[in-house]
């Protein structure tokens, strides 16, 4: 595996070797020493997966206080845009984002420490998502960092009207209303 730091500290694209032959190919997508040692110390307790289509926008989402949540996360069919928002209080990137494309073609993953926000919109016809997070889902700690704020410059690639986005994603948090990590 290769672990590639991003501009924001603690973010992590990793990128699983494939092997490949006429058969296709085989890949090792998580392991926890090689994690361990490049990431530093996580424990993943649960998988999630999401199916969605073209323009479907999740996110931008968080959890609060000890319910914050680390996330590995892949696509293991077709293509998004992947985006992580710094929340973190002391940090010097505060209110930056790092976006990165994740697809089935190119096997990237991206590592997001707690203290982030996170969404991702598809880019392709279909996309099947698949994340690994480190604490479990809190309703009461939940919420929405709003992914149009001018104040994020966030480039979705794809233009407001093929967006498709949740009533409660529509109603995100600005950057200034939210209270830093």
């Amino acid at each position: 595996m290769k672990f590639i730091p991003t501009e924001i500290e603690g973010v992590w694209i990793v990128e699983p070797v494939r092997h490949g032959d006429a058969r296709g190919y085989f890949s090792e997508v998580f392991k926890l020493e090689a994690f361990r040692e490049a990431v530093g110390p996580v424990e993943f307790i649960q998988d999630n997966e999401s199916f969605s289509g073209h323009g479907v926008l999740r996110g931008l989402h968080f959890q609060r206080g000890a319910w914050s949540q680390a996330k590995l996360v892949r696509v293991s069919r077709g293509a998004v845009l992947d985006v992580a928002v710094d929340l973190r209080g002391d940090s010097p990137t505060f209110g930056r984002h790092v976006a990165v494309e994740l697809s089935v073609e190119n096997g990237r993953q991206l590592f997001i420490p707690r203290g982030f926000a996170h969404g991702f919109v598809v880019l392709s016809e279909q996309a099947q998502f698949q994340y690994k997070v480190d604490n479990v889902y809190a309703p009461q700690s939940e919420a929405t960092l709003r992914w149009d704020d001018p104040a994020l410059g966030i480039d979705w690639r794809l233009p407001a009207s093929e967006l498709l986005l949740s009533e409660k994603d529509q109603r995100g948090l600005m950057l200034k209303d939210i209270k830093p990590f």
